[in-house]
């Protein structure tokens, strides 16, 4: 359990513990871990694109990204119950998508469950987002800062 979390009923938590420094996604073990330096604050099982094997290519393909990005912004009005976004598509992703005649696509968020929607989708329902409880991306959403880096692997 992280220590230094406080809530009062409302979506939005506040976080007073360690600095969360790093993000990283193991896609096949379906584990999410917010990282202090070299020390696991929190982990987190989620539900990845409607096709979750590989990187993501092009717009549309239902793959989640692997490599290494940032959180670049946060979405408290998002369609999903909160969402952060993630850096994607960096300028190799853009330069890769425009070799190939097609788009890469973009909107590449971790974020809870549709709004309305009760319990949990899963499994690999997005379009390539990273998808993880309601109550989870809430602690996620105040724990994790925009500019810390978020690491994919396959």
């Amino acid at each position: 359990m992280v220590v230094g979390l406080s809530a009062c009923g409302s979506k939005f938590k506040t976080y007073y513990g360690p600095e969360v420094t790093h993000v990283v996604v193991k896609k096949t073990e379906r584990k999410m871990y917010l990282l202090h330096h070299n020390s696991v604050l929190e982990a987190y099982d989620f539900d990845l694109g409607f096709a979750p094997a590989g990187h993501k290519y092009e717009e549309g393909d239902g793959r989640t990204p692997e490599g290494t990005y940032l959180i670049d912004r946060r979405n408290p009005n998002s369609k999903f119950h909160l969402s952060i976004g993630i850096s994607y598509p960096n300028a190799f992703d853009r330069y890769q998508a425009r070799e190939r005649g097609k788009k890469p696509g973009g909107d590449i968020f971790i974020h809870g469950q549709p709004n309305g929607f009760k319990g949990r989708k899963g499994p690999d329902w997005t379009a390539g987002c990273i998808a993880v409880t309601n109550k989870e991306i809430e602690w996620i959403y105040a724990m994790v800062r925009d500019g810390t880096p978020i690491s994919i692997y396959p």
